[in-house]
């Protein structure tokens, strides 16, 4: 489809998904979170996460990629993580297996579409009259997300997943991309692709395999398969991001 398409009208999405390094403390989440309400009232708004990695939409990609699946088919998420608001970097609409997504152009959809087979993607060509430089989220991404709940297409322009910055990007990041609440350090290395007897190292420390926490003594550092499907490092109740001293960005290796 080109500039000015549109779908028929359907059904409203099950629900909008924000994923932002927006943080839960202050007025951005909110703002967002308004915007989409007041243009589809009898949608639920659902923060998928709101601590991404902040400035680092590479790490971000592979989050959300791990992220996206968990919720339902249909839904519309607005993704930003955007250290390049106000600057010319384009704006992108992408359907993939169902579930639609909008956020900067960055890299950050990237992982989205590497990971699905039915994908499709949109420039979006037009841009609000005034918006603010340094809120993008709310006054471009979330009026288009809105907009996407009644499936119109309008002011944007298919092209292909090649013209997406980070297409090219490793389907497998060996690095930290989120360290959590517990201080566990996930990686963006789905599990799929690690032995299942590797030993990670991470700087000077090395940490086998086990289940679950429960599987080690207290205060033993290990890795497991995490709810999302990836490599993540722990230390049972206790931080591995303390213990380790490593954090969003740092590598893994096996």
């Amino acid at each position: 489809m080109g500039i000015g398409a549109s779908y028929p009208v359907t059904t409203m999405p099950p629900m909008f998904v924000i994923f932002s390094d927006f943080g839960s403390q202050g007025p951005y989440l909110g703002q967002v979170s308004a915007v989409l309400h007041g243009a589809a009232p009898g949608v639920p708004v659902v923060d998928a996460c709101c601590d991404a990695p902040s400035f680092d939409p590479r790490a971000s990609a592979y989050l959300l990629a791990a992220l996206s699946d968990h919720y339902p088919v249909g839904s519309v998420l607005i993704a930003v993580v955007d250290p390049g608001v106000g600057s010319d970097r384009h704006g992108l609409v992408l359907e993939a297996d169902g579930r639609w997504y909008v956020g900067p152009d960055n890299g950050l959809l990237s992982q989205v579409a590497a990971r699905h087979l039915d994908v499709r993607v949109w420039r979006i060509l037009r841009r609000p009259e005034r918006p603010s430089m340094s809120f993008h989220g709310r006054d471009w991404f979330a009026p288009v997300a809105a907009r996407l709940a009644e499936h119109d297409l309008t002011g944007m322009q298919d092209i292909p997943v090649s013209d997406m910055v980070g297409h090219d990007w490793e389907h497998d990041l060996p690095s930290i991309i989120y360290v959590d609440h517990y201080g566990n350090l996930m990686t963006g290395l789905r599990a799929e692709t690690v032995p299942y007897d590797a030993q990670l190292v991470l700087g000077s420390v090395s940490v086998m395999r086990a289940e679950t926490f429960s599987s080690v003594p207290n205060g033993q550092a290990f890795w497991y398969i995490n709810s999302m499907g990836l490599v993540e490092i722990a230390v049972n109740q206790g931080r591995a991001e303390a213990l380790i001293g490593m954090g969003v960005g740092d590598a893994v290796t096996w």
